[in-house]
Order: structure tokens, then sequence, then C-alpha cells
């Protein structure tokens, strides 16, 4: 049983891990396409340069306030995932499919 939520809770954690990569990969290329117009020389020129910094400081402001966010949450909403399948499965004829859901969505 245990070995099950712990695959379970690492599953849902590489999705996390996932989605946070897509928005950080997102944010990367919306700040690029912004602060960086063309391509036609070598090296980015102080106007794009600041851009950047300027755009890449929010979203480095942006991501640490998700994470400490996600930091603080999930592990309540895990703990509390786990009492619940662990309440479930110790009720006679409740199906363990009843577990398989996200905690986030407890």
């Amino acid at each position: 049983m245990a070995e099950k939520i712990f695959s379970f809770i690492l599953k849902q954690l590489i999705s996390k891990l996932r989605d946070f990569l897509l928005v950080f990969n997102r944010m990367t290329e919306l700040c690029f396409r912004c602060c960086v117009p063309s391509l036609y020389h070598r090296a980015l020129d102080t106007e794009e340069e600041a851009c950047l910094h300027g755009c890449g400081g929010k979203m480095l402001y942006s991501i640490h306030c998700l994470t400490a966010a996600y930091v603080q949450l999930m592990p309540a909403l895990v703990q509390h995932h786990i009492a619940d399948c662990q309440a479930a499965s110790a009720v006679p004829g409740v199906a363990a499919d009843q577990c398989r859901g996200s905690p986030s969505s407890s």
C-alpha cells in the first residue's frame, strides 16, 4: 500500500515538474520575443540586454512566488490525500481506484 502511494505521489511530482518547466520555457520565450526583435547581429545591444534583464527579473520573481506557494501547499495536500486513501482502504468494499485522483484536486 505504501509503495503504491509513494509511486502515485512520485508520478504527481514529476507531472508538476513538467508543468513548471513548460511555464518556465514559455516565460523565457515571451521575454526573448519581446526584447529581441531581430537576430541580425551576433551580440545583443544594450537596449535588448536591459529589456531581457528586466523581463528575466520579473520572470524569476514570479517563479519564486509560485514555487514558494507550491512548497507551502503541496505537503498538506499530499498528506490529506494519503489520509483519504488510507481511510478508503480501511472501509471494506471501497475500490482502490478512488485513490488515483490528484492530491491537488482533493
